[in-house]
C-alpha cells in the first residue's frame, strides 16, 4: 500500500470543501480507455498467477506496509501479522521457474505497460537531478504469494516489499475497485500500480527510513507517518500522471477515474464503511479529502519535490 506534502493551499491544488470533492468526482464522466498501444510493455514482470506461494525471505519494515495496506481493505492487522509470520510454514517450496517478461493475457498487458510508463517517467525524473531510477519488479500471483517481506494474501490488496524492490499485484484486486469501492475505469487501476511504484521511489530516495525509525514509537505516532508516507505515494502516483499525460496517455475522463479511486479509498470512507463511525487517530492512509487532494497536487505540478509531506504543518 505498501512508497510528503507543503502546509496549507497552494495554488493550483484541488482541495475539497464538505461535499466538494464527490460532487466533482460525480460530475466528471469515464472516458476513453488509456492510450497505452504505442507504450512498451517493461520486461520487469514475474508472473507467478497459479504457481501458489513462492520462496520468501525474513520480515522487515515491508511486513508493515503489508499490515497498513490490510488496513486499507479493512482485513484486521493483527490477524495480517500473524499471517506474514508465516515465511517458514510447512508448505513445499515450489520449483517451477517463474515466468518473466511481458505476459500476453490483457490484463497482463495493461498491467506491464502501466509499469513501463513509469519507468520511462521516473528515469527522467531522476536523470534530471543527475541520479539513476532502478525499475522495481512487478509480480503478478492470485492467492498468495511468498516474497521477502513475508507472506503476502489477495485480501491485503496490493503491496511494495522493500526487501527485495517488488510490487505484488493479484488482477483480482481490480475486480474490487469496482465493485466494493465504486472505482471502475484502467485509469484507477493505473493508479493502484502507481502508487505502490510511489512506494518504491521513497525507497530510494529514503523515506522509508522514516517509517523504519517508527517501529518503536507509539503506535499513535507510527499511524502518523504511515498517512505522510502513503500521501506521498499519492503525490508520487501524480507525477507519473502528469508526465503521461504529457504523453498523451490521459483524457479527462481518465483524471476523473482516479480522483475517484483516492476518494474511495480514504480511511474516513473505509472505516465508516466498516465500522458506522470514523476515527481520525486510526487513520494509516489519509482521508479521502487528503488522498484526492495530494493525488492532485502531483498530477498538477508533476514534481515530485512538492511532495514532501514529511515537512509539512498540515496534510
Amino acid at each position: 500500500m505498501s512508497a510528503r506534502l507543503l502546509s496549507g493551499k497552494a495554488s493550483g491544488v484541488y482541495s475539497s470543501n464538505s461535499s466538494s470533492e464527490e460532487t466533482l468526482v460525480r460530475n466528471l464522466l469515464p472516458g476513453l480507455p488509456m492510450q497505452l498501444g504505442d507504450q512498451r510493455a517493461s520486461g520487469n514482470v514475474e508472473d507467478r498467477r497459479g504457481m501458489g506461494g513462492m520462496v520468501g525471505g525474513g520480515l522487515g519494515i515491508g511486513g508493515i506496509v503489508i499490515a497498513l495496506v490490510a488496513y486499507f481493505l479493512g482485513v484486521d492487522p493483527a490477524v495480517v501479522s500473524d499471517v506474514t509470520q508465516q515465511v517458514a510454514s510447512g508448505r513445499g517450496q515450489e520449483t517451477r521457474e517463474v515466468p518473466r517478461g511481458a505476459p500476453s493475457d490483457e490484463q497482463g498487458q495493461f498491467a506491464s505497460k502501466v509499469l513501463g510508463s513509469t519507468e520511462e517517467v521516473w528515469s527522467k525524473v531522476f536523470a534530471s537531478s543527475r541520479s539513476r531510477y532502478r525499475p522495481p519488479t512487478l509480480v503478478l500471483y492470485d492467492g498468495q504469494v511468498r516474497s521477502a517481506c513475508g507472506m503476502g494474501q489477495s485480501a491485503m490488496g496490493p503491496f511494495y516489499c522493500p526487501g527485495d524492490e517488488k510490487l505484488y499485484l493479484d488482477l483480482a484486486f481490480f475486480r474490487d475497485l469496482q465493485r466494493r469501492f465504486g472505482a471502475p475505469g484502467d485509469f484507477a487501476q493505473a493508479y493502484v500500480i502507481a502508487h505502490e511504484v510511489g512506494h518504491h521511489v521513497q525507497k530510494q530516495t529514503g523515506a522509508f527510513q522514516k517509517m523504519e525509525a517508527a517501529r518503536t514509537r507509539p503506535q499513535a505516532e507510527q499511524h502518523r507517518i504511515s498517512v505522510r508516507m502513503e500521501l506521498q505515494a499519492d503525490c508520487y502516483a501524480g507525477v507519473w500522471g502528469h508526465h503521461a499525460g504529457a504523453m498523451k496517455q490521459l483524457d479527462p475522463g481518465d483524471i476523473a477515474e482516479a480522483l475517484n479511486a483516492a476518494s474511495a479509498i480514504g480511511d474516513d470512507r473505509l472505516q465508516k464503511q466498516a465500522q458506522g463511525r470514523v476515527v481520525p487517530e486510526a487513520f494509516t492512509h489519509g482521508s479521502s479529502e487528503q488522498r484526492v487532494r495530494w493525488f492532485k497536487r502531483g498530477l498538477d505540478s508533476g514534481r515530485p519535490q512538492d511532495c514532501d509531506t514529511f515537512s509539512s504543518a498540515s496534510l
